[in-house]
C-alpha cells in the first residue's frame, strides 16, 4: 500500500512540476442577452488575474497585440449588428515600443450584437486571438460555441414579422442564455457592464493636457496681435464704465466670455469628432500625414510665409454687435478678440486641439479650458489693478521674436507626426537619423535667428543688441542642438525618448561611424537576419541548428514575439551589455522564434496539434506549439541553451532583468 502512495505522489510531482509553466492568467465566461426573436447580444466575460493585463481590439498599431475576434462561418446564417463593444479600457504609455497602448485589468467585457437569418443555425463559433502580459507575454487563442435557443427558430422563419412586431414593442425584461447549454432564463437586467476605476494615468494625462495648454495661452499673450490689445481692452473698461466696480466686473465678465468661446471651439470639435473617435484619427496614417501638412502651415505663418486670417466681414459685424453693450456686447467684444487675434492664436490652438486629439476623450475641451484661462488671465487682473499696466513692456520688435520662435518649434513638432505615419507603414523613409539631421537643422536656425544671425520677412529692423533673456533662450536652444548631434552615433537622447524613432528603425542600428557597422556587409548564413545590436540571428530553428553544428557552438533558443514588451526590453537593457554581448556574439548561435509571426504556413504544412489539438495555420502558432509540447510554457521571453545536437543544456528561464544573473545562466549553459 505504502508503495502505491508513493508512486502515486511521485506520479502527482512529476505531473505538476512538467505543468508548472503552463500560465493561462485569463479565465473566460460567456453567455447570450436576447434582444428579440431574431437578435442576440454574445457577451464575452473576462477574469483576468492580478498584476497581468490584456490589450484592446483598439490598442494603436506599433505596441503589443491587440484582441481580435473571428465570427466564423457568419455568411447566410447571422449578420453582426454594429462593432464589438468593450467595457472602458485604460491607456498607458510604453516607452519600449513609444506608444500608447489599451489595457484590461482585472476584468474585460466584450459584447456583440448578431441577427440570425438562417433558422437552422443551432450555434455560433467564435475565435479569438490576444496577447496578455506581465513579466512576460503570452499569444492566446480561444474558441467559444454560442448555443442559439430552439424556442426562437420558428421566429426566425418569419422574420419579417418579427421585425415588425420588434418596432412597435420594447421588452422590459432580458433572456439570458448560458453559451454552454440551451436553458433559457429571465433576467430583468436589460444589460450588464462593468464598472472601472478611471486610471490614475488617464488623470495625469489630462493634467499634463491642462497644463500644456496653460503655458500654451501665456505664449499667445506674447504674441504681437494679443499683447497690444491688454491695455487697450482694460483701459476701455476702466474709462468707460461709471465706477470702478462696474469696470472691474465688466472685465471678469469679458474674461469669463473668453473662456466660454475657447470651451465651446473645444466641444464642437469633441462632439464633431467624438471623443474616442479622436483618438482612433490620431493613430490613422493619413490623418498623421494631415496632422503634419497643418502644422507647417501653421509655423510657416509664424515664420513670417503669410498670415492665417479669418474674413473681415467676420470680425466687422462682430465689432457692430458689441456695440449693444451689456453682458451682451462683451461677449461680442470677446468675440471679436478671438477673431482679430485668431492669426497668431490660430496656429497655437490648432496645434493644441491636434496634440489633445492624441488623446482622446475630453482631452480636446480640457485644452481649450487651460488656454483660454491663461489668455483671460491677465485681462482680469489688470482690471483688479490697473497700476500694474505701467509695469508691462513695451510693445516692439520682441512680439515678433516670440511669433517666430513658435513658428520654429511646431516645425519641428509638425515632424513628429510625419514620422509616426512612417513607422506604421514601416516605409523607413524618415529613419532615425534623418529625423535627427532635420531637428538639429531647425534648432541651428532658431539659435541663429535668436543671436540675431538670421532675418525673416517681419523682421523690419536689424538686431543691434539682444537682452539678457534672449541671450539665455540663445544658449539653451544651442545647448539642446548640440545635445542632438551625438544621437547620429547611436546616443540614447533620453531627453527626447518617444520623439525620434527608435534605435531599430535606423539605416545603421549602431550609428554611423562605429566600427560594428562594417559586419554588417559580411554575407549571412541561410536563414539568419541580423537582429539587435547586429547580431545574427536564425529564425528557422532547423537552420539554425544545422549552422550550430557546423559551427560547434552552443544554442540560445529565444521564445519571443514582435509585440513581447519585456523581449525588447531584455534586448535593450541586457543584451546590450558588453559582457553580455560578447558572449553572444562569441559563444552563441542565436535562434528567435517569433510566437506571434503572422505569415500563413503552405498548406502541407498546416497540422493539428497533439498537445492542444488545435490548428495550427501560422509560423507564430507552429512556435508557440514548439515551446508549449516541448517545454511546457507559453509566456515570453523564454531562453533555453542547447548543445550543437539541440539538448538542452541548462533549466529554461524567462525575464531576468538582472544583467549579472543573466550572464551567469548563459555561462551555466556553457559548462
Amino acid at each position: 500500500m505504502k508503495k502505491i502512495l508513493f508512486f502515486l505522489l511521485l506520479f502527482a510531482v512529476t505531473i505538476n512540476s512538467s505543468w508548472a509553466q503552463i500560465i493561462n492568467p485569463v479565465k473566460w465566461k460567456t453567455s447570450i442577452e436576447k434582444k428579440s426573436d431574431t437578435e442576440f447580444v454574445l457577451i464575452f466575460q473576462a477574469t483576468i488575474d492580478k498584476g497581468w493585463h490584456m490589450f484592446s481590439q483598439f490598442t494603436p498599431d506599433g505596441g503589443s497585440l491587440p484582441a481580435v475576434f473571428d465570427y466564423q462561418e457568419s455568411k447566410g446564417n447571422y449578420n453582426l449588428v454594429g462593432k464589438t463593444i468593450e467595457s472602458p479600457y485604460k491607456k498607458v504609455y510604453n516607452d519600449i515600443f513609444e506608444v500608447d497602448e489599451y489595457l484590461f485589468e482585472n476584468q474585460a467585457q466584450f459584447r456583440q450584437t448578431v441577427k440570425i437569418v438562417n433558422s437552422k443555425v443551432k450555434n455560433i463559433k467564435v475565435g479569438l486571438e490576444y496577447q496578455v502580459c506581465k513579466e512576460s507575454c503570452i499569444q492566446q487563442d480561444e474558441t467559444f460555441n454560442f448555443a442559439i435557443p430552439e424556442v426562437v427558430a420558428s421566429a426566425i422563419t418569419t422574420q419579417d414579422t418579427a421585425e415588425n412586431l420588434q418596432d412597435n414593442a420594447s421588452l422590459d425584461t432580458t433572456t439570458t442564455v448560458s453559451a454552454d447549454t440551451t436553458t433559457v432564463s429571465k433576467s430583468t437586467d436589460v444589460e450588464t457592464t462593468v464598472e472601472t476605476t478611471e486610471a490614475p494615468e488617464d488623470d495625469k494625462s489630462l493634467l499634463t493636457i491642462f497644463l500644456l495648454a496653460f503655458g500654451s495661452g501665456f505664449v499667445a499673450l506674447l504674441t504681437p496681435c494679443v499683447f497690444p490689445m491688454i491695455p487697450m481692452t482694460v483701459s476701455f473698461f476702466t474709462k468707460q464704465s461709471k465706477s470702478k466696480a462696474q469696470g472691474v466686473r465688466n472685465a471678469i465678465i469679458y474674461g469669463l466670455s473668453i473662456i466660454v468661446i475657447y470651451v465651446v471651439l473645444g466641444l464642437i470639435v469633441t462632439g464633431i469628432f467624438g471623443a474616442d473617435a479622436l483618438n482612433a484619427l490620431s493613430t490613422n496614417v493619413y490623418f498623421n500625414i494631415i496632422f503634419f501638412v497643418i502644422l507647417v502651415i501653421f509655423a510657416s505663418s509664424f515664420l513670417g510665409a503669410f498670415e492665417i486670417m479669418l474674413p473681415n466681414s467676420w470680425a466687422n459685424k462682430v465689432d457692430k454687435q458689441a456695440d449693444r453693450g451689456g453682458i451682451v456686447g462683451i461677449l461680442f467684444m470677446a468675440l471679436a478678440l478671438a477673431i482679430v487675434s485668431f492669426s497668431c492664436t490660430g496656429p497655437i490652438v490648432g496645434t493644441l486641439l491636434v496634440q489633445a486629439a492624441s488623446k482622446g476623450g475630453i482631452a480636446p475641451l480640457v485644452g481649450m479650458v487651460g488656454f483660454s484661462s491663461a489668455l483671460a488671465l491677465p485681462f482680469m487682473l489688470f482690471a483688479l489693478f490697473p497700476g500694474w499696466l505701467n509695469t508691462l513692456p513695451k510693445s516692439g520688435g520682441w512680439l515678433n521674436s516670440v511669433k517666430v520662435s513658435l513658428g520654429f518649434l511646431e516645425l519641428a513638432l509638425a515632424f513628429k507626426f510625419l514620422s509616426n505615419a512612417d513607422l506604421v507603414l514601416q516605409l523607413h523613409w524618415l529613419t532615425r537619423e534623418l529625423f535627427l539631421i532635420i531637428w538639429i537643422v531647425i534648432f541651428a536656425a532658431w539659435a541663429l535667428y535668436l543671436f540675431g544671425k538670421l532675418y525673416l520677412p517681419h523682421d523690419y529692423t536689424k538686431v543691434e543688441r539682444i537682452s539678457v533673456g534672449r541671450l539665455y533662450l540663445a544658449l539653451l536652444v544651442s545647448a539642446f542642438t548640440l545635445y542632438l548631434i551625438p544621437g547620429l552615433w547611436g546616443a540614447p537622447l533620453q531627453l527626447i525618448s518617444g520623439f525620434p524613432p527608435p534605435m531599430t528603425y535606423s539605416e545603421s542600428p549602431n550609428g554611423f561611424g562605429v566600427s560594428t557597422v562594417s559586419t554588417t556587409q559580411e554575407a549571412l548564413p541561410e536563414g539568419a537576419k541580423r537582429g539587435a545590436h547586429n547580431l545574427i540571428v536564425f529564425t528557422d530553428y532547423q537552420k539554425g541548428l544545422a549552422f550550430a553544428k557546423a559551427s560547434q557552438k552552443k544554442i540560445l533558443l529565444d521564445f519571443t514575439g514582435f509585440a513581447c514588451v519585456n523581449c525588447r526590453r531584455m534586448e535593450d537593457m541586457v543584451w546590450s551589455k558588453p559582457e553580455v554581448l560578447n558572449l553572444l556574439k562569441d559563444k552563441f548561435v542565436i535562434i528567435s522564434l517569433y510566437v506571434d509571426d503572422k505569415k500563413e504556413l503552405p498548406e502541407d504544412q498546416k497540422y493539428v496539434s497533439s498537445e492542444t489539438g488545435k490548428t495550427i495555420k501560422t509560423i507564430g502558432n507552429k512556435w508557440s506549439d514548439f515551446q508549449i509540447t516541448r517545454y511546457k510554457a507559453n509566456a515570453q521571453p523564454y531562453y533555453v541553451v542547447l548543445d550543437e545536437n539541440g539538448v538542452d543544456a541548462n533549466k529554461p528561464v524567462g525575464y531576468m532583468p538582472e544583467v549579472s544573473a543573466y550572464k551567469a545562466w548563459l555561462e551555466s549553459g556553457l559548462k
